[in-house]
């Protein structure tokens, strides 16, 4: 089976649209150059700033962002994940909404953010999604041009239950657009990260968003690309750029081969929880 270059984009994000823009397009060109087949944008890429800035930049899909995405994988030949941005719903919130392009410029999937982040921990960070987003209400899996792409954001990395549903419909990458909060990002997000390749044996591509975005969100960086041993294959440093692995499809068939752990769970919907006594 193939191996390909994929490449995660770190971002530190403003309420600047267009600089933000720029910055992703200037990266990814960058990335693509360096030989990747499938580059990953981090989380709310073309704005990152306090609610009432992300909502008062939120756009349709199509729309211009949307669009620009499109002809930049398209001009580039490139699998890219657009990270996330703001995208219009019907009432006066947002979808969290990610989108993955194919090399043709041709809109392969929209995934909206099934986990909102609301979080108040005193003196670290206070964020409230759930205030000006709306829940998705899908689990998305798709066929590209570089394997079987399942798709997350953020947030759901705590709920393991959704990388098994995404695995159990044939995932064998899944990208993890982020804007992983400091305080809780230097404890947590590798090692979730990490269990999540292992326990679901895929590759995890998962870019996040680094430094102050508003007085309330610090984000931690360190974006990842990891196989699905558990190894990590590239972590970002601080400032904005790319990271960039190789993803080889004979050793994810090679680890669920030898490690079989995926053939062996039971439907444990089967057992019935012991009475108490």
């Amino acid at each position: 089976m193939p191996c390909y270059i994929v490449a995660a984009v770190q971002m530190t994000s403003t309420g600047d649209k267009t600089e933000n823009q720029e910055l992703a397009q200037r990266l990814v060109t960058e990335a693509a150059g360096r030989g990747a087949s499938m580059v990953v944008l981090p989380e709310l890429f073309n704005c990152l700033a306090p609610p009432a800035t992300i909502v008062s930049n939120a756009e349709s899909v199509p729309g211009p962002t949307s669009s620009l995405m499109s002809e930049l994988a398209r001009k580039l030949e490139i699998t890219l994940v657009a990270g996330s941005l703001a995208e219009r719903c019907e009432d006066d919130k947002i979808y969290n909404t990610s989108l993955l392009f194919g090399p043709s410029g041709d809109l392969l999937a929209r995934y909206r953010k099934l986990h909102l982040f609301d979080i108040d921990l005193p003196g670290e960070v206070t964020f409230r999604e759930s205030e000006f987003m709306s829940f998705g209400d899908r689990v998305v899996v798709t066929d590209t041009a570089v394997g079987r792409i399942g798709q997350a954001t953020c947030y759901d990395l705590r709920f393991p239950e959704l990388f098994r549903l995404l695995v159990d419909q044939g995932a064998e990458v899944i990208v993890i657009p982020a804007a992983f909060a400091m305080a809780t990002g230097r404890d947590h997000w590798e090692v979730l990260l990490r269990a999540r390749a292992i326990e679901n044996q895929c590759f995890v591509i998962a870019p996040n968003q680094i430094g102050h975005h508003g007085k309330n969100l610090h984000t931690y960086g360190r974006s990842m690309i990891i196989d699905p041993w558990g190894t990590v294959l590239a972590k970002a440093k601080d400032g904005c750029g790319n990271v960039f692995a190789e993803i080889d499809f004979d050793q994810l068939t090679q680890i669920r081969r030898q490690l079989p752990c995926l053939q062996h769970r039971r439907p444990l919907d089967r057992f019935s929880l012991p009475l108490n006594e």
